[in-house]
């Protein structure tokens, strides 16, 4: 088997977090030239941008000296470059690291921030603050938790590390808990734990359950309920990690979680300044035993579901 070549160090730094773009070349193709080749891929840059780069000597090579225009196409060849990123609505909510030392750092991650760079949310995410305000540019996610749900991060500090942490979650040996709100239903027998099997398709976007081997097992406990507003808080404790697994379960046992915009009904979206409302969800605590170091870890949330805590708020927001 052909080992793949690995790619020289980035020569750019980081912007705001936010690496540059690293693009491999084709073996095969038939652009006489490197921006040929840029503008023929990046078809979303917009007219005219690719060339702009290079003439402002954007596009560099591993030796970071900038790429002629006319630099003929050699396939293997890694170039770099920094994407020019559209505005992103700030999310107006503070990061909390509850933990640092020299191989993790442990994040509390308010709603509305998602965790790593993708798709419109770049810059604004979870990875790109703490890369930024602590200093540490080669700082990895080793698991990650949706854009919408609050709570606990474990990142890698050092990147010859990272495999080891996510292998913690990979192997299931997590101890993962989670806290939700939802409407209170007497009739639902609790605590129980709900197993299935869960498809999650590439452009849709809610998961669904479906008939199978169950790959997806959630924990759900009630912890205390309130008759003035008929609502409840859950404990749910995932022995799994499939996408949307805790949404997809509550969901299913028709308690959904309130303010998620997908389950039961995929909800009209909202204004990208539109922070009300947010989804019930806290990923409350992590713990366990560090790969590297042997230690035991034990780590809570500080945060708190404002259906909760501030239903008045939660309702006239």
């Amino acid at each position: 088997m052909r080992r793949r070549t690995q790619p020289p160090p980035a020569p750019l730094p980081q912007r705001r977090g936010v690496d540059p773009v690293r693009v491999r070349l084709p073996e095969q193709g038939a652009w006489a030239t490197v921006r040929d080749h840029l503008v023929a891929r990046l078809t979303g840059a917009g007219p005219g941008m690719v060339e702009a780069m290079f003439d402002a000597g954007a596009v560099v090579g591993a030796d970071g000296l900038p790429v002629a225009p006319d630099a003929p196409y050699r396939p293997g060849m890694f170039v770099w470059f920094h994407r020019e990123l559209p505005p992103e609505v700030p999310v107006p909510f503070p990061v909390e690291v509850v933990y640092r030392d020299e191989h993790i750092v442990v994040a509390d991650k308010p709603h509305f921030l998602a965790t790593t760079p993708r798709g419109s949310h770049v810059s604004e995410t979870l990875l790109a603050r703490l890369r930024h305000d602590l200093g540490l540019p080669a700082l990895g996610a080793a698991h990650r938790l949706d854009r919408l749900t609050a709570g606990l991060v474990l990142f890698t500090v050092r990147p010859e590390e990272r495999g080891a942490y996510q292998g913690l979650f990979r192997d299931r040996r997590v101890h993962k808990e989670y806290e939700a709100v939802a409407r209170h239903d007497p009739a639902l027998e609790l605590p129980r734990t709900v197993r299935s099997r869960i498809l999650k398709e590439r452009g849709v976007l809610a998961a669904r359950e479906v008939p199978g081997e169950p790959n997806a097992v959630t924990r759900v406990e009630i912890t205390e309920h309130r008759e003035s507003d008929g609502l409840a808080r859950y404990r749910l404790l995932p022995a799994t990690g499939q996408t949307h697994q805790l949404r997809v379960h509550l969901n299913a046992l028709g308690i959904p979680i309130l303010g998620d915009p997908l389950y039961p009904e995929i909800a009209p979206a909202t204004a990208p300044g539109d922070f009300r409302h947010p989804l019930q969800l806290l990923a409350r605590g992590l713990a366990f035993t560090d790969p590297v170091t042997g230690a035991p870890h034990s780590f809570t949330s500080g945060r708190t579901l404002q259906a909760w805590t501030s239903p008045e708020e939660w309702s006239g927001t």
